[in-house]
This record gives C-alpha cells, sequence and structure tokens, in this order.
C-alpha cells in the first residue's frame, strides 16, 4: 500500500489509488434535505411490505409475554417522566460552561446520560462565531447557483466545505468538547474495533433560518435510519436493542458503544441517511436564539423514548380516541399485544428516510408536552444530543433575527468511519457533497472554495488528523481493540 508523506499535500489520484477496500457507494442524485423526510418531501408514506410481518414476528418469538410485561411497566415510567419533563421544560436540559469542562461533566454525568442532550456555552468565541455567518453569507453572494431548500427561499443549505465549517469543525477547542463528550460512551466489549479517544469529522449542512420561516417545519424525527433499527441486518448486526426486544428495556444501555461497530444505519442509500456512526448530533450556534425562534426541540429521555419506539409496533389500542377520553385511550388496559392481528407497519418509519414521529402513531410520548425547546443559545455555544434522541424544530420562526447553526455531530473512530472519511476526504477534494448527501458537482465551481492548503493553514494537527490528513495516534488509556481499528484506519486512511 503506498504511503502518503506528511509533508506534502494529499492528492485525488493519490487517495483514489489508496482507497482499496472503501469502495463508492452508488451515487446519489441531486436533492435537498427535504429528500431525507416523508414529511418535507409531500410524498405518501406508502405500506410497507409483507417481510417487515414478518420481521416483527422474529423479533419476539417465544418471549411475547415478557414483551407484553415489559410494555406495560414502560407506559407507567413513560407517564411518569412525561409529567416531570413537561412540568420542567427547557431547564431540563444540562448546561456546561466550556471554562469548566471538567468539572460539569463529572457533576451532570447521570442527567446527561438520563437526558441525552445538553448544551455547552462559549465553546468557540462568540464574536468569531458570529463572524462565521457573514463569511457564509458572502460566500453564498458569491455563489448563486448554490443550493438549498427550498429553493426559492433559502433556510438550509447544501454547503458542505465553506472556510467557516472547515474551521469550526477543526477549532482546538470544539475538538475538545467531542472527544470529552465521547467518554459519556462506554465498551461492554474490550475488544471491541471503536476508539473512543479521538474524534473524526462528518461534513454535513448548515442552516440561516430567517424569521417567519414556516417551511423548514421538520417534526419529531431521529437521523441514522428508520426501518434499520428493526431489521436484523441493520442496527440488528450489532445487537444493539436485543434487551428491548427481549422485553427487558430497563437492561438496555443507550451508552454501549460495543453494540454499534457493526450496526448498519442506511440500508437503502437514501438522501441524506447516514452511514456513519454518529455518537451525538449537534450544532454549533452562529445566532443568539430564544424558544421559538427557529430552534432546536428535544425530547430528553432517551432511554424510555427508544424503548416506546421500537416497542409501540407490536401493540394496537382496543378503543380509538375518538370512542373514549384522552385518558382512557392511553390506559394500558385500552393496549393489546396485537397477536394474529399484527401489521408490517412500523409507525413513521420508511425506508431511505429519516425516523418520523408524531402524537396520532406514537400517543404515550405525549410529544405535544415532551418536546421542550433547548435554552436561549448564543453565538458559539453547541448543543449536543445522543444520536438515538428524538428532536424537531420550530414549526414558525417567530423570532425578529435569524436562526443560524453549523451541523457538526462527534464520531469516534471504527472502521465504518474511516471507510467513509477516506470517501468524504475526496469529496472535499473534488468540492462534492460529502457520500451521504445528494450528489452533483456541489461545490466543485465555487469561488473561493477552501483548497487542502487553506485547511491545513488554519487547523491544528489534531484537526488535520481528525478530517483524515494527518496519522491517527493511539492513546496510553486505548484498549487492544481501539489500537487495532486506529492501525486499520490508518492503513485505509493511506498512512
Amino acid at each position: 500500500m503506498r504511503v502518503l508523506s506528511r509533508k506534502t499535500p494529499i492528492n485525488v489520484t493519490q487517495i483514489r489509488t489508496i482507497m482499496m477496500a472503501a469502495t463508492q457507494a452508488p451515487s446519489k442524485r441531486e436533492g435537498n434535505i427535504s429528500d431525507s423526510f416523508v414529511s418535507l418531501s409531500g410524498n405518501a408514506r406508502p405500506p410497507l411490505p409483507q417481510r417487515f410481518l414478518d420481521l416483527k414476528k422474529t423479533l419476539v418469538c417465544g418471549h411475547e409475554d415478557r414483551v407484553i410485561d415489559s410494555w406495560n411497566r414502560l407506559l407507567a415510567e413513560l407517564r411518569r417522566e412525561n409529567q416531570l419533563i413537561s412540568q420542567d421544560g427547557p431547564k431540563i436540559i444540562p448546561s456546561l460552561d466550556f471554562h469548566n469542562l471538567d468539572a460539569d461533566l463529572t457533576r451532570l454525568r447521570g442527567e446527561l446520560k438520563k437526558r441525552g442532550v445538553a448544551v455547552v456555552r462559549g465553546v468557540v468565541p462568540e464574536d468569531e462565531a458570529r463572524s462565521f455567518k457573514g463569511e457564509i453569507e458572502e460566500y453564498v453572494r458569491q455563489n448563486p447557483q448554490t443550493k438549498a431548500f427550498p429553493p426559492d427561499d433559502p433556510q438550509v443549505y447544501e454547503l458542505y466545505w465553506s472556510a467557516p465549517q472547515l474551521r469550526a469543525r477543526a477549532h482546538p477547542n470544539f475538538l475538545r468538547v467531542q472527544a470529552e463528550f465521547m467518554n459519556l460512551w462506554h465498551k461492554s466489549d474490550p475488544e471491541s474495533a471503536v476508539a473512543i479517544t479521538q474524534p473524526l469529522t462528518y461534513a454535513d449542512r448548515l442552516r440561516i433560518r430567517q424569521p417567519g420561516d414556516a417551511t423548514f417545519a421538520l417534526g419529531p424525527h431521529i437521523d441514522g435510519g428508520s426501518v434499520e433499527r428493526w431489521e436484523l441486518e441493520g442496527y440488528g448486526r450489532g445487537g444493539v436493542y436485543n434487551k428491548i426486544f427481549e422485553g427487558s428495556w430497563e437492561e438496555y444501555d443507550p451508552w454501549d458503544a460495543s453494540t454499534r461497530v457493526s450496526a448498519v444505519m442506511d440500508n437503502y442509500n437514501g438522501l441524506g441517511a447516514c452511514s456513519m456512526f454518529r455518537m451525538f448530533q449537534g450544532w454549533l450556534s452562529m445566532s443568539t436564539t430564544n424558544p421559538f425562534e427557529g430552534t432546536l426541540m428535544v425530547n430528553p429521555a432517551v432511554k424510555l423514548s427508544t424503548a416506546y419506539l421500537l416497542l409501540r409496533p407490536f401493540f394496537r389500542p382496543i378503543k380509538e380516541p375518538d370512542h373514549v377520553s384522552p385518558e382512557a385511550y392511553l390506559a394500558p388496559d385500552n393496549w393489546e399485544y396485537a397477536g394474529s392481528n399484527m401489521t408490517s407497519e412500523l409507525q413513521g418509519a420508511t425506508p431511505g428516510h429519516g425516523q418520523e414521529l408524531n402524537h396520532a402513531l406514537h400517543p404515550h410520548l405525549d410529544l405535544d408536552n415532551t418536546m421542550v425547546h433547548v435554552p436561549q443559545i448564543k453565538p458559539g455555544d453547541f448543543v449536543i444530543w445522543h444520536c438515538d434522541t428524538i428532536h424537531a424544530v420550530d414549526k414558525v420562526h417567530r423570532g425578529k433575527l435569524d436562526s443560524s447553526v453549523l451541523y457538526i455531530p462527534i464520531c469516534p473512530v471504527t472502521e465504518l468511519n474511516a471507510r467513509y472519511l477516506a470517501r468524504q476526504r475526496e469529496a472535499f477534494l473534488n468540492g462534492t457533497p460529502g457520500p451521504d448527501f445528494p450528489g452533483g458537482r456541489g461545490e466543485a465551481d465555487h469561488v473561493d472554495r477552501p483548497t487542502e492548503a487553506r485547511f491545513r493553514s488554519y487547523a491544528t494537527v489534531e484537526g488535520q488528523r481528525a478530517f483524515g490528513f494527518e496519522k491517527l495516534v493511539t492513546v496510553e488509556a486505548d484498549t487492544a481493540g481501539s489500537k487495532r481499528v486506529t492501525s486499520l484506519a490508518n492503513e485505509i486512511l493511506g498512512f
């Protein structure tokens, strides 16, 4: 295998030579964020085929009674937790100060793992974060061909390689926060091929949502696939949710990285479907935004909401809501195991699209009251949520100023992630969208698009390492499995 020099920029020819097993997935057509969700696309949700009914029966076969008992325990716990979330609102979301990060992480560790969401204040200096937006707007002005959603009144831009995005992803403060939050995860198997001591970069979009906008009204959803959460060749490959399907949701651990290593999150090559393992999703704010001003909403009960989402397709109401009171409709004795009446439906799941949720399909989550706003956010604040967290955006931006963010998740080192990183690195050099995103020329012809040399000029060695331009390193705390996967990642990346 050819080894890349660390002193000279990597060119496209070299990368193509060393890609080896990192084969290209089928190219994706052009599009925008609306292609990722049925509700934004305007299309009807088609019924799922028979094989999904067969799958559902397989998942619970032989232990249906345990699943039924667990469902009833779950409904009781949800009632208690929903009341607390509705009562506390945004203040239930843990808030940390970057300048006191270690102490805050220790103090709030329990709440962080229970809630699955956090705000880290002051990760990037406020003036610097605010300046990012102006640079991006100038980049768009110079390149009016930039694609966005909706096309006639852009709110979400199909931009991945603007200078502010690159600087933010490689910012030393940002990399530190990413590394620290990965430590909320653990490995049940020390030999698991995942390293959680250094982050890898995932290039995502950005949002500049204008006051009054109602087009980017993305309701409650979860990224990282949809039907894959039930599929044996999806998340089932790692047994991520086995405890839930076995009727022991209390034993399910959302923070076990070992189960996620072999999970497949995108079996259908969807536009915007994520094929990289993101421990957390997140965004860096470029504006001051209050609740109801086009900002994020979350359901801060990651374990309970995940268990409910996955078990919901196995149960049905005895009496429909138009025949009983709301309380009677939600009562456990009004819900039964579907049994011989079970259908192929996986509520809100459509192959190739993100998982969507709503009150009609998932009534016990009480989403109208448990989707809470993040508190006031300032430029430079980082909002983070677990990859299984239900989240949404305000239906209408009722503020007076824009709500602007750079989407930046947190990704560990795995073989899958390294292979994606190699392809993403080539996309950067070509100016095209990352492999997960709608295709086309992207920014290939954009004026003032950053080059590799320009990126290296303002990225530290840690930032270049996260992007795949420098060799990954191990640390003393790494397990044998972590060291092996880091070595493999370096081979994939050509080092």
